[in-house]
């Protein structure tokens, strides 16, 4: 269960080979007059808001018949929504900043998930074992700390997350691993520690592990952690498209904030996250709009990390 990682050295390759293969304007419409609409997006807890609001047919009120197409992750999803296979897609945001900084030509359109602002009680964190000797993120210098992506939104929050406690980022190691992988890792010792976010959360809060740190609240108590994009192209095209999706997915995330009994129930339709885990675990906040100020504390620290060659033009890929 990966949050959207973007191959860094294959994204460009791939704009590059499938920008020539087609548009990413939605030209066509169904006989009753709506437009065909791809979202590309990974089976997890962040994007329950769009399956509930398609359910409850906030897309379908303006005139969007919405699909929801599952991928591996961000270097099959980035490329797909600039060749057109997508027309919007959904990403950690370090991930569209390195994408944008690498000109790709994307665009933001819409928040997608952020953190609830809650030390220990976020729905990712920096997780160790119930007998672990490391009582706060000072201590993973030295250790090995499992993320989903390397050169990523993990490794950079972790590292901040290092700094605040007084720690050695730099002596922190960091190893690339599946989130649904880290709890049996951890377990097994062949980790020290791991970021990870829900449902691997509350598996491993329910096996005795302990929360030692909040690192998406320690880069920024209303971090953005993803938003919903479209390519650019598709962004001057086809406004008002852009515009009824943007209108559809606020209106979905207003009601997933406010009906968290649903967004567990919709879960169990497009994941396989067992019901006592489901019940466990920590929702993520769906406010309507990015918080400017969070990404801009999040392209400073990536830039610090040397993710970027040249900085993201936030102006540019921001809505």
């Amino acid at each position: 269960m990966r949050r959207l990682p973007v191959g860094l050295a294959t994204v460009a390759m791939l704009i590059t080979a499938t920008t020539a293969c087609g548009s990413s304007e939605s030209s066509e419409t169904s006989p009753d007059g709506s437009t065909p609409v791809k979202l590309g997006v990974i089976p997890i807890v962040d994007v329950a808001p769009v399956y509930l609001g398609k359910e409850k047919g906030f897309y379908s009120e303006r005139g969007i018949e919405l699909t929801l197409e599952t991928g591996q992750g961000g270097a099959a999803i980035v490329p797909g929504v600039v060749s057109g296979q997508f027309q919007f897609g959904f990403s950690n945001v370090t991930s569209l900043m390195v994408a944008q900084s690498q000109q790709v030509p994307l665009k933001a359109v819409v928040n997608g998930v952020a953190s609830t602002g809650k030390d220990g009680a976020d729905f990712g964190g920096v997780v160790v074992k119930k007998d672990s000797p490391v009582k706060s993120a000072a201590g993973l210098a030295g250790k090995k700390v499992a993320v989903n992506t390397l050169k990523n939104i993990g490794d950079t929050s972790v590292r901040e997350s290092v700094r605040k406690a007084g720690g050695d980022p730099e002596k922190v190691e960091f190893v690339e691993m599946a989130f649904d992988q880290m709890p049996a890792a951890l377990d097994g010792g062949r980790i020290d520690a791991a970021w990870v976010v829900e449902p691997s959360l509350a598996v491993i809060k329910g096996s005795g592990g302990r929360v030692i740190a909040s690192n998406f609240v320690d880069v920024h108590p209303e971090l953005t952690v993803a938003m919903y994009f479209t390519s650019a192209e598709l962004a001057q095209k086809n406004p008002e498209l852009v515009k009824k999706f943007q209108e559809a997915t606020r209106e979905s995330l207003a009601y997933a904030e406010s009906h968290p009994d649903e967004v567990r129930e919709i879960l169990s339709t497009y994941t396989k996250i067992p019901a006592e885990t489901l019940d466990a675990m920590t929702l993520p906040s769906w406010p309507e709009e990015p918080s400017r100020d969070s990404l801009d504390r999040l392209a400073e620290l990536g830039q610090q990390d040397g993710l970027f060659k040249t900085a993201p033009d936030l102006d540019k890929l921001l809505p």
